[in-house]
C-alpha cells in the first residue's frame, strides 16, 4: 500500500512537469504564430502588392521532407540517431500549411512519433512546424502517449529542391529531446 502511495505521487509529479512543458511549449508557439507577417501597407490600410509578396505566392503547393538529426535525450543525458519525414499541404495562398509527420529516433528501444503537422512560414525561407501525435514505444500501440514536437528550420532553394539547417524541440511524458540537423525537402 505504501509503495502504490509513492508511485502514485511519483506519477502525478511527473505529470504536473509534463503538463508545465506543455504550456511552455505552445505559449512559445503562440508567439511564433503571431509574428506579424512582412506584408506592407498603404495610409489607408490596404495591403500593398509587393515583389516578395508575389513571389511568395509562387512557392509550392505541396512538400515531401526528410530530417536527419542527432537527437539529445536530455532527462537521460544521451545521444541517438533520428529521421523525420513529413508530408505538408499549403492552405490555399496563405503562410499556413496542414499534414502528416512521422519520426524514427533507432535506439535500443525503438521509439516513434506519428503526428499531425501544421506549418507557418512567416518569411519565404523560414518555417515553423508544431506537430501534436503520439510517441509510441517498442512497437506496441498500448505504450503510446502524447508528444509535442515543434521545429524551426530555414531552407535554401535550388529548383524545386530545399536544403537547410532544422532545429527539433520534443516534449512526451518521460523526456524531452532535442535536435540540430539537415532538412531535404521536396515542393512540387
Amino acid at each position: 500500500m505504501g509503495n502504490y502511495i509513492v508511485n502514485n505521487h511519483r506519477d502525478k509529479r511527473g505529470f504536473e512537469k509534463f503538463a508545465l512543458r506543455v504550456k511552455i511549449i505552445l505559449l512559445i508557439s503562440i508567439t511564433f504564430y503571431c509574428i506579424p507577417s512582412n506584408a506592407q501597407y498603404n495610409s489607408i490600410g490596404t495591403e500593398v502588392k509587393s515583389a516578395t509578396k508575389d513571389h511568395y505566392h509562387e512557392h509550392h503547393k505541396n512538400e515531401i521532407g526528410i530530417a536527419n538529426l542527432p537527437v539529445f535525450f536530455v532527462n537521460e543525458n544521451r545521444f541517438s540517431y533520428g529521421l523525420h519525414f513529413h508530408y505538408i499541404r499549403k492552405i490555399k495562398e496563405s503562410k499556413f500549411g496542414i499534414g502528416v509527420g512521422v519520426e524514427k529516433i533507432f535506439d535500443k528501444q525503438t521509439h516513434q512519433m506519428l503526428g499531425v503537422v501544421t506549418s507557418y512560414t512567416p518569411l519565404h525561407h523560414l518555417n515553423f512546424i508544431i506537430s501534436p501525435g503520439l510517441t509510441i514505444e517498442d512497437e506496441n500501440l498500448k505504450n503510446s502517449d502524447f508528444a509535442l514536437h515543434i521545429e524551426t528550420s530555414y531552407e535554401f532553394e535550388i529548383k524545386d529542391f530545399h536544403i537547410g539547417p532544422v532545429f527539433e524541440f520534443a516534449s512526451d511524458v518521460e523526456d524531452i529531446h532535442i535536435s540540430l540537423g539537415l532538412h531535404f525537402g521536396i515542393g512540387f
